[in-house]
């Protein structure tokens, strides 16, 4: 979710969890737990109904919305389902790219981009976010409104309002669900996304649906499920709100020289680019880089094997937008496609697939064997790629912090 809280949707767990790794396709799917949870009964979501109910009311919804709407919202223990469900393995880089920067979403998407060129002109000079980049989010989010999500929203936020595991920020989203309805004038029947309660062409949960919608056809209303440019306008104001940079491009892809001191690398490690040209980083043309002061973190996202991407500013605006480098990448790279650029310049590696119970009792060695990556809890995020790297620099190997199988075999054998 972006950084800000609630503004937007909720990251799933195994979001979360692929946080530098993976991200859902489409559902906006809130943070799992590993922790048993006991489904609400019907009786139980009853006597917390009622006291929504009295919530809403004091926050000014009214009497007609909160009996005719959230009176009559039903318990979907299907939604908890959804929210307990984690994933098995953990998702490779080359995975997660290869299933999303594909040949139908970039053709797809220079579609929609000549479609609106003119509405995108516009909405960049207004807010200064280039379209393609517009495109891109819309076509990782619901593959261009293709599969905006089918579940009723009031049911599945009074359904997760009432789950204690993270009731306060359902219950915020399902008021400001009731808001929304009632100031666009919605159909309840109509109001219908993920089952983490995102909404519409760009998936808004709904305080950023509040916040940030734009009537972008001028018909006077906000429509993000019907409206594409409602939703192409809504994006540009969000991406300014977050705090794109104009005139600026997310990252690139760059070529590493042999023998690159990987410990340079990440996402917490920005540096100006005459600083990589130095360290002698070139474009993927094999060209010098420029000689600037602007800030660019080095990502790695395969390992040594892989490609490598110099991230600037922009990239950290996607990232509040959905917090996985995955999907940062993803959405960098298929704009630039999309735009008419290149693909990558070097083909995706074939890695090893992790279960969840191997990365973490991989991480359970290196922390027994002192190289700290906190929790073992399966997520590859930044404390496990710096124990990593600090494991693979002591034992004299490639020091890129991602676990490949030489890796992982050798911290389990000691």
């Amino acid at each position: 979710m972006p950084l800000i809280p609630s503004l937007h949707r909720i990251i799933s767990y195994s979001t979360f969890l692929l946080c530098f790794i993976a991200t859902p396709l489409l559902a906006q799917e809130p943070v799992s737990s590993n922790q048993p949870e006991t489904p609400v009964e019907p009786q139980s979501f009853a006597q917390c109904v009622v006291g929504l109910q009295q919530r809403a009311l004091k926050s000014g919804i009214s009497a007609n919305t909160v009996e005719q709407v959230l009176g009559q919202a039903r318990h979907l223990a299907k939604i908890l389902e959804y929210d307990r469900n984690q994933p098995e393995f953990v998702q490779t880089f080359p995975g997660y790219y290869s299933a999303r920067v594909n040949d139908w979403r970039i053709n797809k998407g220079r579609e929609m981009l000549a479609k609106h060129r003119d509405f995108l002109a516009k909405l960049s000079k207004e807010y200064g976010v280039p379209g393609h980049y517009l495109v891109a989010f819309w076509g990782l989010e619901t593959n261009f409104g293709n599969y905006k999500g089918k579940m009723p929203i009031i049911d599945s936020l009074a359904t997760l309002a009432c789950d204690e595991r993270r009731s306060q920020y359902f219950s915020a989203e399902l008021l400001q669900a009731l808001r929304l309805l009632e100031r666009e004038q919605l159909n309840v029947i109509d109001m219908v996304g993920s089952w983490a309660g995102a909404m519409g062409h760009t998936q808004f949960m709904p305080t950023a649906y509040l916040t940030y919608a734009r009537d972008g056809d001028g018909d006077g209303k906000m429509d993000l499920w019907s409206s594409e440019l409602d939703a192409l306008a809504s994006a540009a104001n969000f991406l300014k709100a977050l705090g794109w940079q104009a005139g600026y491009r997310w990252g690139r892809e760059v070529q590493l020289p042999a023998n690159f001191d990987y410990q340079l690398a990440g996402k917490s490690n920005p540096q100006p680019l005459s600083f990589w040209r130095e360290q002698g980083l070139s474009t993927t043309a094999n060209k010098q880089l420029e000689n600037s002061d602007l800030a660019a973190a080095l990502l790695i996202p395969a390992g040594h094997e892989g490609p490598a991407f110099l991230a600037y500013q922009n990239f950290k605006v996607i990232l509040r937008w959905n917090n996985s480098e995955y999907y940062g990448i993803a959405v960098g790279q298929l704009a630039d496609q999309i735009a008419g650029g290149a693909g990558l310049s070097k083909p995706l590696p074939d890695l090893p697939k992790y279960t969840l119970a191997q990365m973490q009792q991989f991480q359970q060695k290196l922390n027994e064997l002192g190289f700290d990556v906190g929790k073992p809890d399966g997520i590859l995020g930044p404390a496990t790629r710096t124990g990593v790297r600090a494991f693979q620099s002591a034992k004299n190997l490639i020091a890129d912090g991602y676990p490949s199988k030489e890796t992982v075999e050798l911290a389990l054998q000691m």
